[in-house]
């Protein structure tokens, strides 16, 4: 069909919309409408002016990703206003607003003749509010301008608005997640604060429709409405017209700075007038509004929180033998496999790999990893089968464990890495601002430090180690140990590295004795003898001190340990500094690897506490009578970059700005 032919066809179903348009022109959507009704019943006592009616015929933003697309001029990258500048960027649209601030100090008021008024805002007679709210509906021409037609020669001025439904309370598995609504209202220049909203929270469709009316989704609606309204033109406004006293008759409301202005009352409707277009006032106006909708509702909270599901990863060293392993529970190859189900193509060899992710392999429970051979390793019907241990790759064990092979940041020397499979939910609740509830979700990977490997007396501490391997630990138990595995010795294959440092660790299982003598026992002795484990070879037999050594400097013993004359890389960490700004840094156990996390929570996080009976499948584990549910209340997770300023800081942040 060709181009005059589409119109011909479209030409009167245009026409048929355009005629219903006007004809219901004027209409208010459900949530508006509730709105208006609302603000009716508040200013119905106010006579001094007609009431406030908020804009019907609104450019509903009913789409995601619509709003960023009206932020430019159609075929151009750039548009500047006197609120804000846009750019089109490869990453997408890059907005620099005018207001980028972090104090809030006076700037939040809240109208009288509602709920009470908490002693650090500014209250705001009703009158002043409903003079405020008419000035904010009526904002100048240019502020109107549709960025997507500037430059043409009859631009659209117009409001845009979109529809939110954050969540105020999660499911309980008896009841399903509830929601209240909110509505924005923005001159159409300010398109790109709406952007911004709808990336965090999304984009709730067109609140013309029925199924997005809020009223007749009863499971799902809390009751609550909220409303939110950009005018920043009301900056600069006098105090006199407000009806507001004055000591001059040119003095500004507000002392002519931004303000944010909220009117509400117990009936479950709030109404926010922002004059700013500080992009963050309107993130934190829907966290507002979620605690005012969960504290109208209870049994619900909504926390300033941070949160990940972090998964404990360990450093294997240059082997493991999954068989040996017993610290997990025992699961066979083909249990795991009839767990996963299709997910999974197994092969004839025992071994299994992702339909969905071609870089994931699931391996028996006798694997064996072997950094120097280069290969995962293990037995089947009498036959070796291998897979190549490649960087990049993940091999699951059946119980859940995943193992992967990196290089040694700050070193040439490969290892294994192994995360669990049961992760722990690290929630930050309640925060304040700059309290850490973004840098919970962050990889501590990016501020530990590389150093060398110390020795304080190179042939005394190597005499002691050599000392340690022939000692019998199988008498360290509080309480006896039955079996041959206590009497394992620390260079044995039985034994792993984990097991090593273990056993140099103070622990209530250890006789007091035991733990006093680890005590007395030197911090460089016990580093040496961690990394003649983690590096040793069974085939040096006696002679495995020959790989080891450190370098004579100006004819005396140097301290930084070499393994086959290539200096080892040591893990530290700065914990603070002394009073004379001097670095604390702590040695990091050899075995130690930063957790694998995965982000669930970020600055805004709906909760609700439940009797533990209320909920099934429970680790058991977990004896609290109580269990907090919670959930993320945003669509979109963020990390913010702050300490990206500090260049090489914030390795991950610099990649995602870059990309």
């Amino acid at each position: 069909m060709g181009n005059r032919d589409f119109i011909k066809l479209a030409r009167p179903l245009l026409r048929n919309f355009h005629q219903k348009d006007l004809l219901l022109g004027g209409r208010l959507s459900p949530a508006d409408a509730r709105i208006q009704a609302f603000l009716d019943s508040y200013l119905q006592d106010i006579t001094e002016i007609e009431p406030p009616l908020l804009p019907a015929d609104t450019f509903v933003l009913d789409l995601p990703g619509l709003a960023r697309v009206m932020s430019l001029p159609v075929g151009g990258d750039y548009y500047s206003s006197p609120y804000l500048k846009s750019y089109g960027v490869q990453q997408g649209v890059l907005h620099n607003p005018k207001s980028d601030r972090r104090t809030t100090k006076g700037s939040f008021h809240i109208a009288e003749g509602g709920l009470p008024i908490p002693a650090d805002k500014i209250a705001v007679p009703k009158h002043a509010f409903a003079k405020l709210l008419a000035a904010a509906l009526r904002p100048p021409d240019d502020l109107l301008e549709l960025p997507f037609t500037a430059g043409q020669p009859e631009p659209v001025r117009c409001f845009v608005s979109l529809l939110l439904r954050p969540v105020i309370c999660p499911a309980t598995g008896t009841a399903p997640a509830k929601t209240m609504e909110t509505r924005f209202f923005a001159p159409a220049s300010l398109v790109s604060n709406l952007d911004f909203v709808e990336g965090i929270f999304g984009n709730g469709g067109d609140p013309y429709l029925p199924e997005n009316d809020a009223a007749l989704d009863a499971d799902k609606w809390s009751g609550h409405t909220g409303c939110v309204i950009l005018a920043p033109h009301l900056v600069g406004v006098a105090k006199k017209p407000l009806g507001l006293p004055y000591e001059k008759e040119d003095e500004l409301y507000n002392g002519g700075e931004a303000f944010k202005l909220t009117c509400r009352d117990a009936r479950g409707v709030i109404v926010t007038i922002i004059a700013d277009n500080y992009y963050g006032y309107c993130k934190k106006e829907v966290k507002t509004q979620i605690s005012y909708a969960t504290n109208l509702s209870g049994k619900c909270e909504e926390e300033h929180a941070g949160g990940a599901i972090a998964f404990p990863a360990y450093v294997l060293g240059q082997e493991f033998f999954a068989g040996r392993t017993v610290l997990t529970k025992p699961v066979v190859f083909e249990e795991a496999m009839r767990l996963l189900g299709d997910r999974v193509e197994v092969k004839p060899e025992r071994y299994a790999t992702d339909r969905t992710y071609d870089t994931v392999f699931y391996v028996p429970e006798n694997a064996d990893f072997l950094v120097r051979e280069g290969c995962v390793r293990w037995q089947h019907k009498g036959a070796t089968h291998t897979l190549v241990l490649r960087a990049g790759h993940a091999w699951v064990l059946p119980w859940g464990t995943k193992i992967r092979l990196e290089k040694q940041p700050g070193s040439s020397a490969w290892r294994l890495i192994a995360s669990r499979a049961d992760g722990i939910l690290c929630h930050k609740p309640c925060t304040v601002s700059g309290g850490g509830k973004s840098e919970i979700s962050k990889s501590i990977g990016t501020i530990i430090l590389k150093g060398p490997v110390f020795v304080s007396d190179y042939h005394k501490e190597i005499e002691q180690v050599a000392a340690l391997l022939d000692k019998d630990f199988s008498g360290i138990y509080r309480e006896p140990n039955a079996g041959s595995r206590t009497a394992r010795k620390i260079l044995s294959g039985e034994r792993s590295l984990g097991s090593v440092i273990k056993l140099l660790t103070p622990s209530p299982e250890y006789t007091d004795a035991h733990n006093v003598w680890l005590e007395t026992l030197p911090q460089t002795v016990r580093q040496l003898l961690v990394t003649v484990k983690r590096y040793h070879r069974p085939e040096w037999g006696p002679n495995w001190r020959d790989h080891f050594t450190v370098d004579r400097i100006n004819g005396l013993l140097g301290h930084e340990l070499k393994f086959n004359n290539q200096t080892l890389v040591g893990n530290y960490l700065r914990a603070g500094y002394d009073s004379d700004g001097s670095w604390r840094i702590h040695k990091l156990r050899p075995d130690f690897n930063p957790a694998d996390k995965v982000q669930v929570e970020d600055d805004i996080t709906a909760s609700i506490v439940l009797p533990r009976e209320q909920l099934n499948n429970l680790d058991p584990e977990y004896s609290n009578l109580s269990v907090k549910l919670l959930t993320n209340c945003e669509a979109l997770l963020f990390q913010r970059p702050d300490d990206a300023i500090i260049r090489g800081f914030d390795k991950d942040a610099e990649a995602d700005i870059a990309s």
